[in-house]
């Protein structure tokens, strides 16, 4: 594959540059802004997608190797079996004066998946339905503080975290100003570090009573220490607060349904979005009874919660997820990619650490200038025709063929990076500026 110099930009950028005059920020979601992974020479856009490939709007092929859709796509792009789903929900109309009966059939389902809830309500993103989760908590316990740990989203509730301290700094994005954010909000939110149970235990002592809920994603980079999840289910049930799992992410990942039940600790509700649909529009929150009831007395009401779409792909998602054993593949990707990169880091000298569960793994580059050695593996990577960053999100699409020629390509670049870290040439090899690592505003 061709590689583009930053003054030869692809129909991708020309339309990105144009989106930026259209579009605040360039576009809808910060994960997927050119500039978090090489700016001015970023495909941006797609013309279609298929399996474990992509397609720019030059019409280069590209094999995905990196956030794969955001985590949306665990059985990959345009999966035949929820397509074929989704389609015969289009035929026989996606939204009507009625109720869509699968919303239903979901709800069972993931009831049936989770033995400890007995209730769901559902949204179309995980955004959303983090709000929803949070606003249940609220109505069910009549209070206003959250206790939370890891990332749950863009809403209010969460953002008022930084109103003063930049507490989300330490979770996982940093550059969050809570601009329009209420300052009425401020002292709701406290944040306490995975796996640090002592610093728990003093945000409990200061606000334990007052806690409405506390959020929390139940494993994410690593799993929890022995004892920490079930010292918070304790403590929740001792304070009255509803202990909400955010599965936003690692949800359908190790297991179908929720990771926690790997942990064998059972939390008051628990939210679903991303791979539940296989990239269509999908959420759920799913809790006890006694808890979920509390949605009756807060209005919580929105028209394409209830269009047919999303439960049909959630279903076809999920029984494919089952019959096909999709945990035990996404592991094994997770394997051979982990021990790839560390292999390849050994091969060329250059100094790496591996970490996150396996389908969700990611690895750090030691290094001074950090941003700039990053951008000029991705540049390398997308040179040899891989979508790809330190992090590669597992899918039932990625066949060992695949694996095969990505990391011959990752040692490969990882050999153009090392010898640049020991020549001091890493910002001469770039083509173009340096990629953002958070959130920023964009001129």
């Amino acid at each position: 594959m061709s590689s583009n110099s930053a003054g030869d930009k692809g129909r991708g950028q020309r339309l990105y540059d144009k989106a930026r005059t259209l579009i605040p920020g360039g576009t809808q979601l910060l994960s997927k802004r050119p500039e978090m992974f090489l700016p001015q020479q970023w495909p941006a856009y797609y013309s279609r997608a298929k399996g474990a490939e992509v397609w720019d709007l030059d019409g280069r092929r590209y094999l995905d190797t990196s956030h794969f859709g955001v985590g949306a796509c665990v059985l990959g792009f345009a999966d035949e079996d929820v397509d074929h789903a989704v389609l015969g929900a289009i035929q026989s109309g996606t939204m009507s004066t009625l109720n869509a009966p699968e919303e239903v059939e979901l709800a069972e389902l993931l009831v049936e998946l989770h033995p400890w809830a007995d209730m769901a309500r559902f949204a179309r993103c995980g955004g959303e339905v983090m709000a929803i989760a949070v606003r249940i908590a609220r109505a069910a316990t009549g209070r206003d503080k959250v206790a939370f740990c890891g990332y749950h989203g863009w809403q209010d509730w969460y953002l008022a975290a930084n109103l003063a301290t930049d507490a989300l700094g330490n979770h996982l994005l940093s550059g969050l100003e809570p601009a329009g954010v209420p300052r009425g909000l401020a002292n709701t939110m406290f944040p306490f570090m995975y796996n640090d149970i002592a610093q728990f235990r003093r945000l409990v002592e200061t606000h334990g009573h007052e806690l409405a809920a506390i959020v929390m994603e139940p494993c994410r980079a690593e799993g929890p220490a022995p004892g920490f999840l079930e010292e918070i289910r304790e403590t929740a049930t001792r304070l009255g607060a509803v202990l909400i799992f955010d599965e936003v992410t690692t949800g359908f990942r190790v297991l179908t349904g929720g990771i926690h039940r790997k942990f064998g600790v059972n939390p008051d509700m628990a939210a679903f979005a991303k791979g539940m649909g296989n990239g269509y529009a999908m959420a759920a929150v799913i809790g006890t009874r006694a808890v979920m009831e509390a949605a009756q007395s807060s209005f919580i009401s929105s028209t394409y919660w209830t269009e047919r779409v999303g439960p049909v792909a959630a279903i076809a998602t999920i029984r494919k997820h089952l019959a096909k054993n999709v945990p035990e593949h996404l592991i094994q990707v997770g394997r051979t990619v982990q021990a790839g990169w560390k292999r390849a880091a050994e091969q060329t000298g250059l100094t790496i650490h591996v970490d996150g569960i396996e389908p969700l793994s990611h690895f750090d580059i030691k290094c001074d200038h950090k941003m700039a050695v990053v951008t000029l593996f991705i540049q390398e990577m997308l040179d040899r025709g891989f979508l790809a960053s330190t992090q590669l999100y597992a899918s039932y699409a990625h066949q060992p063929a695949h694996l095969e020629k990505y990391l011959a390509a990752v040692t490969a670049s990882f050999d153009v990076v090392a010898r640049a870290l020991k020549e001091g040439s890493v910002e001469k090899l770039l083509r173009g500026p340096v990629k953002h690592s958070g959130f920023q505003r964009l001129a």
